[in-house]
């Protein structure tokens, strides 16, 4: 009965670990972070030429490997041998499930996102990429927001 509040008790600190983590990540060209408002941008306007749907990859925080590895190895090393042999089990269980929770963090924090080619007023042609938190059609004028190698469209 001890062993499994001692799993379950990993495991929901595990969980909180990872979802603490992935809770201030967005590319959505609506959400700044903190250190980019009030800042003074580059507005420029165009016309959407084309949009292409693309997959955003999740970023790793480390969360993911350390809740794994934690559940693997208590999992594992609980379960699997005794003495020495539960060492083991134990190390490896740690080893596989850090490696699973990261494959798993990254698979939870990727985001639908859209390339949007704009051409610019000048005749230029921009190519930017943020979260699909927001319809582009080709055709339509919207405006490029500039500011420390930061570009965001919107309408």
């Amino acid at each position: 009965m001890n062993q499994i509040l001692r799993i379950g008790g990993v495991a929901v600190l595990a969980t909180v670990a990872l979802v603490s983590g992935c809770a201030n990540y967005s590319n959505s060209g609506s959400v700044y972070a903190p250190g980019q408002a009030q800042r003074e941008q580059t507005v420029r306007y165009g016309v959407v030429q084309g949009v292409r749907e693309v997959m955003i990859q999740g970023g790793s925080t480390g969360a993911g490997t350390l809740a794994g590895g934690a559940i693997g190895g208590v999992a594992a090393g609980s379960t699997i041998g005794s003495g020495g042999g539960s060492v083991a089990a134990g190390l490896l269980g740690a080893v596989l499930g850090g490696i699973a929770g990261s494959a798993a963090e990254n698979r939870i924090t990727q985001r639908r996102g859209l390339e949007i080619t704009v051409q610019l007023e000048d005749g230029d042609m921009r190519a930017i990429t943020q979260e699909a938190d927001e319809v582009f059609r080709p055709g339509d004028r919207v405006r490029l927001l500039s500011s420390g190698g930061v570009t965001r469209v919107s309408h």
